[in-house]
């Protein structure tokens, strides 16, 4: 199985940007070719001039004029984004002490990529499907943060599924159930109709923003279901959301961010134009953002460097966006996996450029991020030295890649983290979710524990809890995750 160069989409038989040319036609993708050499595109990276879609594709592919990742070249193509890397963030290695609580697993919208979903109808009181999905009402979010904070953690991310009875207020419900159809003209039921009552999207932000807590919700895609069937601009949801105690919006939702692919992976998501106008509306109300790309499946070389360009003409516009957050294709249990569209995710080498391209193209995003729940230790650290900065967090909680096949776990301690960066010669730093607040961490006072949180007084978060564990017994109550 080849992974990288000149044939274009992931798929059954390639796993990554591989495989052969059936896969390059599969979706009637284009083969990448570029008017750039892939010398020329490594120059201009070295001399930190700005790079084009055409320089991405080049150095994502090793170059297009032959197939397959050449190693030597990749190595070259590492070697300049570690070396910008140091450049502009320097040494440190940061990490956050945070939580993961999604609210529900209900959901519609069938991405071909995702296992974290459970279909709505099972979670309707009259229901008799089993599933093992769930459904938290806000009193629960709010005992599962509360619990967090007492423990150190000073970030709660929390994404979910797009559950038909989730509005973003009072009116919103009333708006949604006046349509003649609400369940097929804007996928709504009204909560009664569900074993559980989700509240409001206001209910649910105002739960979970208690006691200081960084609260990191609501991505395109949520908001734009806490505004469908509306003409409700982004900026007004996200400045209620901000109102009720959201801190920032997660960049997730994004996959790849050309239409083409969105059409084979997800075709019920947003487009391309919403996702964007979304982020845009959330950075005018006030908010910081992340930006992501999900990749490794069905998409070309080039698709990912046009992503990346979406991505840095928004932070052009906006300045808003902290990170840049590459999240590899867990396959194994996903739906593009079982209908034979793809048969892996992408190899270690293409992680590794994925991540240094985007230290080197993305010259307006400071903070690259590697993942251990995506990659494993070993294979995250390894991204540390290819541009990445930033190394996620203690999660508390992970479910959307274990439910996909992931396998690296779902907690993270700061001993862990410190015994990790450190060995590969950098510096062990806690951040605050913005980045603004940091705390370098001294190698030799351990044992180690947050210090940035409200109830932080750098007490080990779960001394007894062996990493990579099945989140079971997770002192803070929680059970699934954000990616």
């Amino acid at each position: 199985m080849s992974s990288g160069g000149s044939s274009g989409a992931s798929g059954s038989n390639g796993g990554g940007n591989g495989g052969g040319e059936s896969d390059a036609n599969e979706f009637d993708f284009a083969t990448p070719a570029t008017d750039q050499s892939f010398e020329n595109a490594l120059a201009k990276a070295r001399d930190g001039a700005r790079l084009t879609v055409a320089d991405a594709t080049e150095l994502l592919a090793t170059g297009t004029a032959s197939p397959g990742i050449d190693p030597v070249r990749k190595e070259a193509v590492l070697e300049a984004a570690d070396r910008r890397r140091a450049e502009e963030v320097g040494d440190e290695v940061t990490f956050v002490a945070n939580l993961n609580n999604n609210v529900t697993t209900a959901c519609n919208t069938g991405c071909l990529f995702c296992n974290f979903k459970d279909s709505a109808h099972a979670f309707e009181a009259d229901s008799e499907v089993e599933h093992a999905g769930f459904t938290k009402p806000p009193a629960e979010s709010r005992e599962i943060v509360e619990d967090a904070l007492d423990i150190g953690i000073y970030e709660v991310c929390s994404v979910s599924g797009l559950h038909p009875a989730f509005a973003l207020n009072e009116e919103h419900h009333e708006i949604l159930a006046a349509y003649d159809d609400p369940a097929s003209e804007v996928n709504y039921k009204p909560p009664e109709t569900y074993a559980t009552d989700p509240g409001t999207y206001l209910e649910q932000m105002e739960a979970m923003s208690v006691g200081g807590v960084h609260l990191h919700s609501m991505t395109p895609e949520e908001a734009y279901h806490a505004s469908r069937g509306t003409d409700w601009e982004y900026e007004a949801v996200y400045g209620e959301l901000a109102s009720a105690g959201l801190d920032s919006a997660p960049g997730t939702a994004a996959e790849i961010l050309v239409d083409e692919v969105r059409d084979v992976i997800c075709p019920g998501k947003i487009r391309t134009d919403d996702w964007v106008a979304a982020m845009e509306g959330a950075a005018a109300a006030g908010l910081d953002v992340t930006s992501t790309m999900m990749y490794g499946h069905v998409e070309t070389v080039a698709h990912r460097a046009e992503h990346l360009k979406v991505i840095r003409d928004l932070q052009d516009r906006t300045g808003a966006i902290t990170e840049f957050v590459p999240l590899s294709f867990i396959h194994q249990n996903t739906p593009l996996y079982r209908r034979g569209v793809v048969d892996s995710g992408p190899s270690h080498a293409e992680d590794e450029l994925v991540v240094a391209v985007a230290r080197l193209f993305l010259d307006n995003v400071d903070h690259v991020q590697a993942s251990w729940v995506k990659s494993g230790d070993a294979h995250g650290i390894k991204l540390l030295n290819c541009g990445a900065d930033d190394f996620m967090g203690t999660i508390l909680s992970e479910e959307i890649t274990s439910r996909a096949g992931g396998e690296y776990g779902e907690y993270r301690s700061f001993d862990d983290y410190v015994e990790m960066i450190t060995a590969i010669g950098r510096t062990p730093v806690e951040r605050s979710t913005d980045y603004r607040t940091r705390r370098r961490i001294d190698p030799d006072d351990g044992p180690h524990g947050p210090r940035l949180g409200p109830r932080a007084d750098g007490t080990p978060m779960l001394p007894n809890r062996p990493s990579g564990g099945d989140g079971s017994g997770d002192a803070a109550g929680a059970s699934s995750a954000d990616d």
